[in-house]
Formats: structure tokens, sequence, C-alpha cells
């Protein structure tokens, strides 16, 4: 008998702050772990944040916090893999609770990239990989930044899609740490605005694609407990 892969629940968020939806995470991942859940794609947008990671990023503002804070731009540390990177109104962030039970981390972050890749193309967009820095390239310009956390064989984090996102908040920062590269995003390349509905549709359809699972929809009272816990975390 053929074994049939469990589908990947889609959580389908708006606009949600960075912390509350770090809780979010939390929650689905601890759920994962004790396998009371499926795995599970979450994917929304942030209010501007300014995200620091397990290697650091403090290093890299060009700014103070305080002169952060009066610009409206919130900074948060993650337990990602990394340093410092920005969220904001125009990226599409996908966060997948993955449990890995082969450990395979290098596959797993070769389809992260191969996901964008892949979803870039369908908008004319040739990106590839870069063998010294993780993420989605379109030449020197970083499109995509990845950076995850496992505990348990589970993951959080992951992928930031530069849309619409406003250009300027990266140079508040040296990102990622890399001094000698910049940052693009598809509205810079394509110089039109983004319809964010069906890019979403198109990464989670490659998503599916990469991965060989199919999505299935958070129900609606499901997604109703998430939006209420993210605004308790607030």
């Amino acid at each position: 008998m053929v074994e049939v892969a469990q589908p990947i629940v889609l959580y389908s968020l708006d606009t949600v702050p960075y912390e509350p939806a770090l809780e979010i995470q939390e929650q689905l991942r601890n759920a994962r772990i004790q396998d009371e859940i499926e795995d599970a794609l979450i994917v929304l947008q942030h209010p501007p944040v300014i995200t620091t990671g397990v290697s650091g990023g403090l290093e890299d503002l060009r700014v103070t916090p305080s002169q952060l804070g009066a610009m409206g731009i919130e900074l948060c540390e993650a337990s990602r893999g990394g340093k410092a990177t920005f969220h904001g109104p125009g990226q599409l962030v996908a966060y997948p609770v993955f449990k890995l039970p082969d450990r395979d981390l290098h596959t797993y972050l070769w389809r992260l990239e191969e996901t964008i890749i892949r979803t870039l193309a369908g908008w004319g967009i040739q990106a590839g990989r870069d063998e010294r820095y993780p993420g989605v390239w379109v030449g020197e310009r970083k499109i995509c930044a990845i950076g995850i956390g496992v505990r348990e064989d589970v993951t959080m984090h992951g992928l930031a899609l530069n849309a619409n996102t406003e250009l300027a908040y990266f140079d508040l920062f040296t990102p990622c740490g890399i001094s000698d590269r910049g940052v693009t995003s598809m509205q810079s390349l394509l110089g039109h605005r983004i319809d964010m509905q069906i890019l979403e549709a198109d990464l989670v359809q490659a998503f599916s694609a990469v991965f060989g699972r199919r999505m299935l929809r958070a129900q609606s009272a499901v997604l109703e407990q998430l939006l209420n816990l993210s605004t308790a975390a607030c």
C-alpha cells in the first residue's frame, strides 16, 4: 500500500505584528512536536520591524534603537539563524512549521529557495542561489531572505520575499551582515506594484509542488483562534 503524504495546513493571515506572529508560531510548533496537528504554513505580512538572529545583528544597525522607534519601526530578537533583516508592508512572509524526521536541513533549505525561484520565474524574474549565502538572489541583490530555527525536529521562522517592499528600510542597517551586496524587490525589477493576493497564491502553489504535498486551508474558526491569540499577545 502506497503511503499518502499528509497535507500541509495553510494559515493565511493578513498583517500581524512580529511578536504576536512569533507566539502563533510557537503555539503551532508545540502542537506539532506533540503530533497534535499536521505540518503548517503561515503566510502573512508584518508592520515595519527589524529582527536580529542568533548570529547577532545589533552591530549592523546604522541608527539607534530609539531612532528606529521614532520612525515606527520595531526592533525584535529572533531565534532564527542569521543576522539582521527587515520585515514590513509589501513583503510576503511564510513561516513553515514542519516536522523534519530525517533532520535534513540542507534539503529543507534547498526546497525553500526552490519555492521562491519557481514563484519568481512565473513573474518573469530569473533568480537563483549563491553558494556563499542563503536566500534567493537576482544577480548580487537579495530578493528573498531565509532564516530558520529548529527545536525537537520542528521548524520555525522561514522566508521573506520582497514584493512591494520599500527598499529604503534596508539602508538603516547592513542586511544579514553582508556589506558588499544589495537588496531588491519584485516591484523594483518589474516596474509595477505586485498584487499580493495573486503572489500569495503563486507561492502556495509552488510550495505545494516543491514539497510534493497538497495544501489544506485552515478552517475559519481556527484562523479566528489564531488571530485572537495574536491580539492577546500584543
